[in-house]
């Protein structure tokens, strides 16, 4: 009696509880092989059609195979469906609509009616916020560096540009898959089917200042106006840590002018004041130590924030981390693209973070709108007099600061560089993220740029990319 009720349980279980787990799992080859019959819905931009099907008839079965018309320009973000190498992407993490097998009442008789007529099961159409054009002037502006561009609107979260360099055709995953190996870039190994948006971890150098200031007047110890006086370095632990441009000190300087200059010394002695739990504390308000929220799978986002032998590391005392150097950017500090976008747009939005998005919508087949992703906000990151504040002085180093390779005229762009050392001579860690918008408005975007393997600085490099893709999705006539 023992003995049946275990198998009546476990059936139980492996039928119904885990069922769907078990469809899901990558190497279920017989469920992966079964899906092919099925008609997968559409990825769709708001313009252009990202994934499609292309039917092919063997023995009296037609079977739908994927294609993707945009080929590298959205590889990362919709990913990929094959036989042989399963799935990524939005392909992966959304294949239960894409198949149809979404659970709502009127999908399952829909479902049901297909397979007593003989049709073939139609799945549920994905429409992006993606712009392919913006994707397209990333990738050139990109050219043959390792790298990555995110753009975002602040105010909805929505994800308007993500490009991961190199990129590859997801048409050859299937058949020519030595094509995709034998590219290659500026760094080794290339590893074009790793998004650098999401899953690339890099160093934020100065980029990470914006989060110092924020911590630095949340605290209440400074302002704007707050004075220092910069030797052209700062002592830690009995060492000099020098400002990146060592050719001559600034002397007594604000806060607005350090970072409008990126002084290292000033957010040094910062962060020997304010402690590194309370930079960390900052930090986590704009979205550090957890994954950002995006419609793509988990395991092609990572959290960032400080790591330790390659996990995620939050120390339970001040004097485990070398403050000063964090709060510049450097120490074991690691971050995404995506998340530094998230924290060029939460200042632009007046201290509020939204949840970042990638999917539109979802419509089934017969044309309804099964599911519309609406704007939500994930918390509030600082107090909107500190996002005013810190927004101003980065407005002040697009104007007359590192990031002047940012400008727009007609916009309003407010913009932080960043050039994170290696200690290897020529392959600097380079970033720039910005917020833009018309003057007298609400920012309407927010980027990130980082880019490997450089010689110069984050204004010399990366600015200039997040300019052009500012351009392409503000100023579209000037890239037709």
């Amino acid at each position: 009696m023992g003995l049946l009720v275990v198998l009546i349980v476990a059936t139980t279980y492996w039928q119904t509880w885990a069922r769907p787990a078990l469809a899901e799992r990558q190497d279920n080859e017989i469920q992966r092989v079964a899906q092919f019959e099925i008609k997968r819905g559409l990825i769709l931009s708001p313009s252009r059609v990202l994934a499609r099907n292309r039917a092919r008839t063997t023995n009296g079965h037609t079977l739908y195979f994927r294609r993707y018309p945009q080929g590298r320009l959205t590889a990362h973000v919709v990913g990929y469906s094959t036989v042989a190498r399963s799935r990524t992407g939005l392909e992966r993490s959304l294949n239960e609509a894409l198949t149809g097998s979404s659970q709502s009442l009127s999908s399952l008789v829909d479902r049901s009616l297909d397979k007593l007529n003989g049709k073939p099961i139609v799945g549920e159409t994905v429409v992006t916020s993606l712009d392919v054009g913006a994707q397209r002037a990333a990738f050139e502006a990109l050219g043959s560096n390792c790298g990555a561009v995110v753009a975002l609107d602040p105010r909805t979260g929505r994800v308007r540009v993500m490009a991961s360099s190199p990129s590859y055709d997801p048409n050859d995953v299937e058949t020519n898959f030595g094509r995709i190996e034998r590219i290659s870039a500026n760094c080794k190994p290339a590893s074009p089917l790793l998004n650098r948006a999401s899953q690339g971890l890099y160093p934020p150098g100065s980029t990470f200042k914006v989060v110092t200031a924020s911590a630095a007047l949340e605290s209440g110890r400074y302002t704007p106006s707050s004075t220092f006086t910069d030797p052209g370095y700062c002592t830690v632990y009995g060492k000099r840590v020098n400002n990146f441009d060592t050719s001559r000190p600034f002397g007594t300087i604000s806060l607005a002018t350090a970072l409008q200059h990126s002084v290292n010394s000033v957010f040094c002695n910062i962060g020997l004041a304010l402690g590194a739990k309370r930079i960390l504390a900052q930090a986590k308000r704009f979205g550090f130590y957890e994954r950002p929220p995006l419609e793509t799978p988990e395991s092609e986002r990572l959290p960032s924030g400080l790591y330790r032998r390659g996990s995620l590391y939050d120390p339970k005392r001040d004097r485990d981390v070398d403050a000063g150097r964090m709060a510049f950017g450097q120490e074991r500090l690691l971050v995404t693209p995506l998340q530094m976008a998230m924290v060029a747009g939460a200042i632009g939005n007046g201290g509020i973070l939204m949840r970042p998005s990638v999917v539109e919508k979802i419509v089934t087949p017969n044309g309804k709108t099964r599911e519309r992703t609406r704007p939500e906000q994930l918390g509030r990151a600082v107090r909107p007099a500190t996002a005013r504040d810190v927004g101003e002085m980065m407005v002040r180093a697009v104007e007359a600061g590192t990031g002047v390779a940012a400008r727009i005229p007609g916009l309003r762009v407010g913009g932080k560089t960043g050039t994170a050392e290696t200690g290897v001579a020529g392959s600097n860690i380079t970033w720039f993220i910005a917020f833009a918008g018309p003057e007298g408005a609400r920012p309407e975007l927010a980027v990130a740029v980082v880019l490997q393997n450089q010689s110069l600085t984050g204004g010399a490099t990366a600015a200039p990319i997040a300019r052009t893709v500012m351009q392409a999705l503000l100023t579209p006539t000037a890239n037709p």
